[in-house]
């Protein structure tokens, strides 16, 4: 490694990809930040059966695990068009545009790409820092304004949801126990026979998870599809 990039300073980037496993890079690939996050906040949260739903004139129920939510990852950027950062030759380029970078953010995080009809699958890295997931929010405050009414600050507090790093944790976990309702939900190239076998070791069990769901046409499934898949009985069968 060479002394410049020994001391250089690694930006926190975004990378774009069209697939969930993240094999296939949008173009542009990602988006250097200019500024690194001053921190930035990881939620996790299990979800219990709700109480409220017991018989009335019983005993309190313990709490029964229910699923584990997604995570979030929540930070704050600053998007600057004033110069402040720019040392050396850099200067010779002007400040960049803030409606440019914004517009550069949305369409990495934000905007359907048209090759997939959604949004793009996300990397957040920043040195060993990894985050797999989705854009759930961004919200845009603009600070400073030169003599036309441009913005030359922003502030945009974003937030993504955990996808492809749930799925690897709940088969961690042995999700795929068979005397366990499960649901789960469709992804590109997903069959309901290929999806029992998953669940119950099996595709024999399909017609009848078919039914359970009210699925008209098991062969048309839907990316973000949620298919429910009740346990299967004493008999090692499902219940009709």
């Amino acid at each position: 490694m060479s002394l410049v990039n020994l001391f250089k300073l690694e930006k926190m980037r975004i990378e774009g990809y069209l697939d969930e496993r993240r094999r296939r890079p949008t173009s542009p690939a990602e988006i250097q930040l200019m500024f690194n996050p001053a921190s930035y906040q990881r939620s996790h949260a299990v979800v219990y059966n709700d109480a409220r739903l017991q018989p009335l004139n019983t005993e309190g129920r313990p709490a029964r695990y229910a699923l584990t939510e997604p995570g979030t990852l929540a930070l704050q950027l600053v998007i600057d068009g004033t110069g402040v950062h720019q040392f050396g030759a850099e200067q010779l380029l002007g400040p960049p545009s803030v409606k440019k970078r914004v517009a550069e953010l949305e369409k990495m995080c934000l905007r359907m790409n048209g090759d997939i009809h959604q949004p793009n699958f996300l990397v957040v890295r920043w040195g060993d820092f990894s985050f797999q997931g989705r854009l759930q929010t961004l919200d845009i405050t603009y600070k400073l304004f030169d003599e036309s009414g441009d913005p030359l600050r922003a502030e945009v507090d974003v937030s993504f949801i955990e996808d492809r790093a749930t799925e690897t944790a709940a088969r961690a976990a042995a999700k795929s126990s068979p005397d366990l309702t499960h649901v789960r939900t469709v992804q590109a190239g997903d069959t309901l026979p290929l999806l029992c076998v998953s669940i119950y070791g099996s595709a024999r069990h399909y017609l009848l998870v078919a039914r359970h769901n009210g699925l008209d046409d098991f062969r048309q499934l839907q990316p973000g599809q949620q298919i429910q898949f009740p346990p299967l009985d004493a008999a090692g069968g499902l219940p009709t």
